[in-house]
């Protein structure tokens, strides 16, 4: 037994596959912790955007737990008093640290309906405004849409929406679900890309890796939607993508030109 500390030390240290699941495992773990934490503060609130702070303020630690610097471009641009909507890519859970670093005042996620089952997690999710969403009833998403826009200008509210749908880890951005666009020209406000940088220098789930690094967060320049209609949504849709998919590859470039810079030079 006095061994296994030293036993799991060693495997941290040295085993790269051990290191990647304990770190993992911390992630969730501090998670399920602060989430647990905050309810009971939360609750004497109520269900209300506010208790976002608390959210934000439980997950902010993590990047300095883990290493990982957060550069942030173009954050001003989110600094006006009307309602709009985010929309991000999306690559894994440490997009949250990601999030976090920019989320406004008065702003949610939409969220998948599964997460509000998850114990703590899901409460504190819920007395936080998170709006969720079911993905595989098609008429109940509409409705949660609908209602959405109209409570977007009665509250303020803006929205952060993740349109892959999933987590994804490729080169290039999957094909973007069209909700959180249809929430927008309902609403008639404009949409900020949000574009973070790959984290294939210190993160993988495929290759177990998870060590420190530099994680860069771009704000694109608003798309406006006034005057457009439901019809105009493809096409919206195909616009923001190919804007965050360019942007995406810039950084990916970008990225890759200071790794090299980084190398000492042959002999």
């Amino acid at each position: 037994l006095l061994l296994l500390p030293l036993a799991a030390l060693l495997l941290y240290r040295y085993n790269d596959t051990f290191h990647y699941y304990f770190k993992v495992a911390f992630f969730n773990c501090w998670i399920v912790a602060m989430a647990t934490l905050l309810c009971p503060f939360a609750a004497l609130r109520g269900r209300s955007v506010e208790n976002m702070k608390l959210l934000r303020a439980a997950i902010l630690p993590l990047k300095h737990f883990y290493g990982i610097k957060m550069q942030v471009w173009g954050s001003e641009q989110l600094n006006i008093k009307e309602p709009y909507v985010i929309v991000c890519n999306h690559q894994a859970s440490l997009d949250l640290m990601g999030m976090v670093e920019v989320i406004p005042d008065r702003c949610v996620p939409i969220a998948k309906k599964e997460l509000m089952y998850m114990g703590p997690v899901g409460w504190a999710c819920w007395l936080s405004g998170i709006i969720f969403i079911n993905r595989h009833k098609r008429a109940d998403a509409i409705d949660v849409i609908s209602q959405t826009a109209r409570t977007m200008w009665c509250e303020n509210l803006r929205v952060l929406i993740f349109p892959e749908g999933t987590r994804n880890q490729n080169k290039s951005m999957l094909p973007f679900k069209r909700g959180a666009f249809h929430l927008a020209v309902q609403a008639q406000v404009p949409i900020f890309p949000m574009v973070i940088s790959p984290y294939w220098d210190f993160f993988s789930s495929k290759d177990k890796k998870f060590t420190s690094g530099t994680c860069t967060i771009r704000i694109l320049p608003k798309v406006e939607t006034q005057g457009l209609t439901p019809k105009d949504v493809p096409e919206l849709t195909e616009t923001v993508r190919q804007t965050m998919a360019d942007a995406l590859t810039e950084m990916s470039a970008d990225h890759c030109g200071d790794q090299h810079a980084e190398q000492p030079p042959l002999p």
